[in-house]
């Protein structure tokens, strides 16, 4: 079927001012709770977009480890691409799809270093094999191969074949994304979408919600 024709008519649900949570991390936790409950395949992927400083923009599938009305939590390697994007230019932006919900939200803000402490509790419940690979792994340097990769993964599992405890790498830890602008987008008929953006005020804090024309 050639691109030009491949559409879907949204009908499966509505989203109204008098029906949405004052609070976008309540309105979330409410969405994401129904991702998951309809079983779809990692609900917790979202679309992390980064920019360098002089705004030249790029994005990868991260997964959302944690959120509260403190922020949206995501870990790697402060070395990768994105740390390095994030460490000139803190400003990001996430995008979560559920296609089968007919429901994407984007989230706008400033992404900052968890505190160590809770980087360490995080690493400490990955599985060894994870932890293993964060060490192993110079994230998104040039390869000339994947068999460097192979050995030193070897040579780590001895390592540590009898013992859990494997460190954190310095290299490596959790961002915070602090929102000051949420939208939430439900598919609705006709491309007449439904979309809400939470907008935090910057003095009060507080959060105003706006209809978007689709």
């Amino acid at each position: 079927r050639a691109l030009a024709d491949m559409r879907e008519d949204y009908r499966r649900a509505e989203l109204d001012e008098a029906n949405c949570q004052t609070n976008p991390f309540e309105q979330f936790e409410l969405w994401l709770h129904e991702a998951q409950i309809a079983d779809l395949k990692e609900p917790n992927a979202m679309c992390l977009a980064t920019a360098t400083a002089d705004g030249r923009p790029s994005n990868r599938i991260v997964l959302l480890k944690e959120f509260s009305e403190a922020g949206f939590v995501f870990y790697t390697s402060y070395t990768s691409r994105k740390g390095q994007e994030i460490k000139t230019n803190p400003y990001c932006a996430l995008t979560f799809l559920w296609a089968e919900l007919e429901r994407q939200v984007r989230v706008e803000g400033k992404a900052l270093p968890v505190p160590r402490e809770q980087t360490e509790a995080y690493f400490k419940r990955r599985p060894k094999g994870s932890r293993l690979g964060a060490l192993v792994s110079n994230q998104s340097q040039v390869l000339p191969s994947r068999k460097p990769l192979q050995d030193r993964l070897s040579e780590l599992e001895m390592r540590y074949a009898a013992t859990e405890d494997v460190p954190v790498p310095e290299y490596w830890g959790g961002y915070r994304v602090v929102p000051d602008s949420v939208e939430f987008w439900q598919g609705r008929t006709n491309r007449l979408h439904d979309r809400l953006r939470y907008r935090r005020d910057a003095r009060s804090g507080n959060w105003t919600i706006e209809r978007l024309s689709p």
